[in-house]
């Protein structure tokens, strides 16, 4: 799947959109997919402006991204958004930096109506960068009632 399709499921756009390739997926099973790290990410202006590095939780989002495409390819959940709820068993290995490649492998563990609890991990070159136990739910994409601006 290329970022033209990836763009069809996922609500996110520049520069939230973390997931570039889509490489495998079994819906509703594992996906693994693509982000390459550019110079040119507007995070790398101040974290850290002399040794760019990818922040942690835009590790973390990149792999709730992935996760949720293998819910949102299903016609059933078409047009849903997929909220994160959940981060648990974070660990952050090696530092991701311009021009790598990170490598999202999620497994999706349960779910269980709109809820969603998977299991990521990120690499680059066959190393550990991060892995973390994630939880979404997805939701409407429209705002319901009562809802905040």
């Amino acid at each position: 799947m290329e970022i033209n399709q990836i763009k069809e499921l996922l609500p996110h756009r520049y520069p939230f959109l973390l997931v570039d390739r889509v490489i495998e997926m079994e819906p509703r099973k594992r996906i693994t997919a693509l982000k390459n790290v550019t110079n040119n990410e507007e995070y790398f202006l101040g974290h850290f402006p002399e040794r760019p590095v990818m922040p942690g939780v835009l590790i973390i989002e990149s792999m709730a991204q992935a996760a949720g495409l293998t819910l949102l390819v299903e016609k059933e959940h078409r047009g849903k958004i997929p909220f994160f709820t959940g981060i648990d068993k974070a660990r952050f290995r090696r530092p991701v930096v311009p021009g790598d490649q990170l490598y999202l492998d999620v497994e999706l563990l349960r779910v269980k109506g709109n809820v969603c609890y998977a299991q990521g991990k990120a690499t680059v070159d066959n190393e550990i960068a991060a892995e973390a136990q994630l939880m979404f739910v997805l939701g409407s994409a429209k705002k319901t009632q009562g809802e905040a601006e």
